[in-house]
């Protein structure tokens, strides 16, 4: 099993900034992807960010600019830096890693307990 601890959310006024973070523990042979989710008040989860094992990275539309998704592969963890943050980034954040337990296994997903992010002045 893998377990996976996020910190860093609060309460930050628009244009501010805030750094998330997700340790990922237990028994983890590799990783495959890191990323985080959100999920806002009435509206579909939907990905944020995500980082590939090679180190490639995705965004969606509505971050691109202003969040940065980083690792640190000797800690298991995974970052992301908001900046300019939005009422509209307004959410539950999740940390969501894809790893395999053992040389050859499939990777499995894993979810963090969610932190909440408000952005409000």
């Amino acid at each position: 099993q893998v377990q996976l601890v996020e910190s860093g959310g609060g309460l930050v006024q628009p244009g501010g900034s805030l750094r998330l973070s997700c340790a990922a523990s237990g028994s983890i042979f590799e990783i495959n992807t890191m990323a985080w989710y959100r999920r806002a008040p009435g509206k579909q989860r939907e990905l944020v960010a995500l980082i590939g094992s090679s180190g490639s990275r995705k965004y969606a539309d509505s971050v691109k600019g202003r969040f940065t998704i980083s690792e640190d592969n000797a800690k298991n963890t995974v970052y992301l830096q908001m900046n300019s943050l939005k009422p509209e980034d307004t959410a539950v954040y999740y940390c969501n890693v894809a790893a395999a337990y053992y040389d050859g296994g499939d990777y499995l997903a894993y979810w963090g307990q969610g932190t909440q992010v408000t952005v409000s002045s």
